[in-house]
């Protein structure tokens, strides 16, 4: 994908930001928001079950989860980014196998190291939100005669999720700034691109400050889409008529 030709000679009467330099960031911007958007996925859908097994009473249930998310909150991101990237490949018989195919290539291995860190952060967000939903509202789930799996399908997680929503916005955030150490392992992302450049032109402000305004600008979308979000999730909350 180019872009069109007088935009391209436009943007070829400078020396840095030229039709093929934009196009790789765009390139490293897609990549950026692949990763993201799967590990955040893939995390949230783990976290979940994770959250609720995480406020079982019985520490032989509850205390997997803990020490998973104590292990993946307590280290750097980086260094589990390390561990899992160069790692993989010292499994004995891991080349030999079909995973070494999946592995092999960077973005998988990030996307393994990254998923692990938000389901771990995510977990406590929402287990967070369980145990603090009101006791009036799970003993009036119990008068209806509600089951345990009823009343946290219709009472506990949705009303888990009213209070999580912010603090979840707050780890999506942090998980879009920290994917610019997937450029480490050779992702070409969005920090990654403005390495590159950055080598090619001997220009850091103008590659890198450009790179900042891109995540400012994705920062910028998540902050609004999740304000929506909780406008949605809270509207009863407002006065009528308002």
């Amino acid at each position: 994908m180019m872009p069109p030709d007088f935009i391209a000679a436009w943007l070829n009467k400078n020396d840095i930001f030229t039709a093929m330099t934009i196009m790789e960031y765009w390139d490293g911007m897609v990549t950026t928001v692949q990763l993201v958007f799967l590990c955040l996925i893939i995390g949230l859908v783990f976290a979940v079950p994770l959250a609720i097994l995480r406020t079982v009473k019985n520490p032989f249930v509850s205390g997997p989860v803990w020490l998973y998310t104590y292990l993946f909150r307590g280290t750097p991101l980086l260094i589990q980014l390390y561990i899992i990237y160069y790692g993989v490949a010292q499994i004995p018989g891991i080349q030999e196998t079909f995973w070494w195919e999946i592995f092999r290539e960077p973005f998988y291995p990030a996307l393994l190291a990254f998923t692990l860190n938000t389901c771990a952060y995510t977990t406590e967000i929402i287990r967070g939100a369980i145990i603090s939903t009101p006791h009036g509202e799970i003993e009036a789930a119990k008068a209806y005669g509600m089951s345990w799996f009823m009343r946290m399908r219709r009472i506990v997680l949705p009303s888990a999720a009213r209070r999580a929503v912010q603090a979840y916005s707050n780890e999506v955030i942090f998980m879009l700034h920290s994917s610019a150490i997937a450029s480490v392992v050779t992702i070409v992302d969005l920090t990654g691109a403005a390495r590159n450049i950055y080598s090619r032109f001997y220009a850091p402000f103008d590659a890198f400050i450009f790179v900042a305004l891109c995540y400012m600008a994705l920062t910028f979308i998540l902050v609004f889409a999740f304000r929506k979000l909780e406008n949605h999730l809270l509207r009863h909350q407002r006065p009528a008529g308002s």
